[in-house]
């Protein structure tokens, strides 16, 4: 009865304008995170961005949180909204603890699996910027939502094996060299690792919206 009841409320839909906006920055930081794994001397160039990324999200994130609190009727569940907003500023503060990483070790030079993990991170963040706007109208796009999510679990999956090719390629690389080397890449592959994870909580998180509305 309540969903019904809602269902003739007027809604804020600014939230989805929010959302865009978060998702639009989330790429734009992949894509800086990619550019960094290129290596060279402009590394720290692109650390840089991928900070005032971060630091964008996150006062997107804030909007929406505010926004929560004070909007009457949402376009869905409150509680729905803020895991979403948070699993995907989860995902752009995991690429920013990825740059201060290479910071912290002055890592110039990267492995071909992290560049090839960059790429699909980006990939995850173009998928979660054409999902958002398909909640405005879930009914209509179950099928197209599903095909998303499912995408992205098959991308974190692939992250999942490159990162153990690369853990192996390093240790062999290393294994009679210095062990700090393996050590500091081995700790970029984890937060590279952990980027993609948490775009695969994003695609629970509107799975589960998805679930609740149909």
């Amino acid at each position: 009865m309540l969903r019904w009841f809602r269902a003739f409320l007027p809604k804020e839909e600014r939230f989805f304008d929010l959302f865009a906006r978060h998702a639009q920055t989330s790429v734009q930081c992949a894509k800086a995170l990619q550019d960094m794994l290129r290596g060279g001397d402009e590394t720290p160039v692109f650390c840089q961005r991928v900070n005032q990324f971060e630091n964008d999200a996150d006062s997107v994130t804030r909007e929406v949180l505010t926004a929560v609190r004070r909007t009457f009727i949402t376009p869905f569940d409150r509680g729905d909204i803020k895991n979403l907003i948070t699993s995907m500023d989860d995902a752009v503060d995991q690429m920013q603890a990825t740059a201060k990483a290479v910071m912290l070790f002055e890592v110039r030079e990267f492995e071909p699996p992290m560049r090839e993990m960059g790429g699909l991170i980006v990939e995850c963040a173009n998928l979660v910027g054409r999902a958002l706007p398909l909640l405005q109208a879930i009914g209509q796009n179950v099928s197209m939502l599903t095909q998303i999510t499912e995408e992205l679990t098959k991308l974190e999956g692939r992250v999942d094996d490159l990162q153990d090719i690369g853990l192996k390629e390093l240790f062999l690389k290393h294994r009679d060299a210095n062990t700090m080397d393996f050590i500091v890449g081995a700790e970029i592959y984890d937060h590279l690792e952990k980027v993609a994870d948490r775009f695969d909580d994003v695609a629970n998180e509107i799975n589960s919206i998805v679930i609740e509305q149909v």
